[in-house]
């Protein structure tokens, strides 16, 4: 049913209105535990102490540790336009919630709509038929109107008056509409594909080509190589977006205040919070498993990757130099997997080569981080390790490291043992000069404030940059033939 076919609420009742999943787009209890977790692990792994005591004292418990931006907190705002216009009426509102009160309140105030609040105290979670009982007590059975969202709404909605269904999944909006014949549905439940192709990063599985690096540095190409090179590359992908499910989860309040971060599907509420915290252990299963056809030394690469970016997310991206350092490692990682997986010995040669590459490359993102928030007004980056005036430092590291790869790869060509690989070994200078133009191209508009806040992402979005590998792919062939 729509809100048009069936008006069975009354501005004589007042209209009460669940929170978590209802008005705001998200869970406070899995908001609060992931800052917990993200700020101080072994603290929120200590919580889950509380739970012996009841689920309201968990509540509590991660309340008195952690504080929570209200303000960036996604809204349903058909719902708020909805409540502005009952309040415009004369119609009492009030906010009633499992959450802890000390996140309630100030939230209700903040909106200013709402004539009182009910919620979890530390004792009694109010939930379920606790939260029924408690609206029953203050108007009465029957006495009032209750807008909700999920299953455990249901022990409420036996008892209020009018029933209010937010956004509803396709199971549950049957079973209230059976139950409560002329039960107002307010939107729907749709998470668009597109949504979860973001949220996973699959654009970012771009990074895992360096896994192929190996094979045609050594010019090891053949079927076999290049099935069990695909396998590794899809092994790394799902282990990737495990790990990228877990940074978003752990970095809502940042991502909110960013100006495009502030858009990813977790973050602006278009996927509930429990469906990435579900799909991890999955992905991280499906990698493993792909992962057990290939060599175990190529397993033990993997489970160092997922270390690295475990400890990245949890705390090192917090720390001045260690995160850019670590995302330079964990791109050569992907190098040594790709040549573990195929059995070909890495080159100290590609090793220098991606080392400098992609140092270089990490401090290009932080320094567009760093510009893009000057730009703005908007201060030093939240949840970082650099401030504004880092970037006369970083740049010219940046260039310097950018440079020293090319550096590599030109004593590399002059190296003996190239002329063993390729037929023709100084049409790989070339490759030299687009390197030298492409980096410092990538520089000045990093440094200009034109820089994507993700060089990979700019780099296969941009058309000069594809013309330059488009090159550098033709130069390497001309060599070998």
């Amino acid at each position: 049913m729509t809100p048009s076919s069936v008006p069975q609420t009354t501005p004589a009742r007042p209209l009460v209105v669940d929170l978590d999943g209802t008005l705001i787009k998200t869970d406070l209890l899995i908001e609060s535990f992931l800052v917990l977790l993200g700020a101080h692990p072994l603290k929120a792994l200590g919580s889950l102490s509380a739970l012996s005591r009841g689920k309201a004292a968990l509540k509590a418990r991660i309340a008195d540790e952690v504080v929570i931006d209200l303000h960036t907190l996604p809204l349903n705002q058909p719902l708020l336009a909805r409540l502005r216009a009952e309040k415009a009426a004369g119609r009492a509102l009030y906010l009633a919630s499992a959450s802890d009160r000390r996140y309630v309140e100030p939230l209700a105030a903040h909106l200013g709509l709402f004539d009182g609040v009910f919620a979890s105290d530390g004792h009694r979670n109010l939930a379920g038929p606790a939260k029924a009982q408690r609206l029953c007590e203050a108007f009465g059975e029957g006495g009032f109107d209750y807008v909700g969202d999920a299953l455990v709404d249901m022990a409420v909605w036996d008892r209020a008056a009018g029933v209010l269904v937010v956004a509803p999944s396709p199971a549950l909006r049957q079973t209230v509409c059976a139950r409560f014949p002329h039960a107002e549905v307010i939107g729907e439940h749709i998470i668009q594909p597109k949504d979860w192709v973001k949220a996973l990063r699959l654009h970012q599985w771009l990074k895992n080509l360096l896994i192929f690096v190996p094979l045609l540095a050594a010019h090891a190409i053949n079927t076999g190589s290049l099935a069990t090179s695909l396998v590794a590359f899809f092994s790394f992908g799902f282990c990737a977006s495990s790990v990228y499910l877990l940074n978003d989860l752990l970095d809502l309040a940042h991502d909110r205040r960013h100006p495009s971060k502030c858009r990813r599907p977790f973050a602006a509420g278009l996927i509930p919070l429990k469906y990435g915290l579900a799909l991890i252990p999955v992905l991280i299963l499906v990698s493993m498993l792909l992962a057990l056809d290939l060599p175990r030394l190529f397993l033990a690469v993997l489970a160092l990757y997922y270390l690295l970016t475990l400890a990245y997310s949890l705390w090192l991206k917090r720390r001045m130099m260690v995160d850019v350092v670590l995302l330079a490692c964990l791109y050569g990682i992907r190098v040594v997997a790709g040549g573990v997986a195929v059995a070909v010995p890495l080159s100290v040669w590609l090793v220098a080569f991606s080392l400098f590459l992609f140092f270089s490359l990490a401090l290009v993102k932080r320094c567009a981080e760093l510009i893009d928030h000057a730009g703005k007004g908007a201060g030093d980056p939240s949840g970082r390790g650099y401030r504004q005036e880092d970037l006369p430092i970083l740049l010219p590291m940046a260039t310097a490291s950018g440079y020293l790869s090319v550096l590599v790869l030109a004593l590399y060509i002059n190296n003996p043992v190239v002329g063993r690989l390729y037929a023709a070994p100084e049409l790989l200078w070339p490759i030299c000069t687009i390197l030298l133009y492409w980096i410092s191209r990538v520089l000045v508009l990093t440094h200009r404030g034109d820089m994507h806040d993700d060089p990979v992402i700019f780099a296969v979005t941009d058309r000069v940059s594809l013309i330059s590998g488009a090159l550098i792919v033709l130069a390497g062939m001309a060599a070998s033939l």
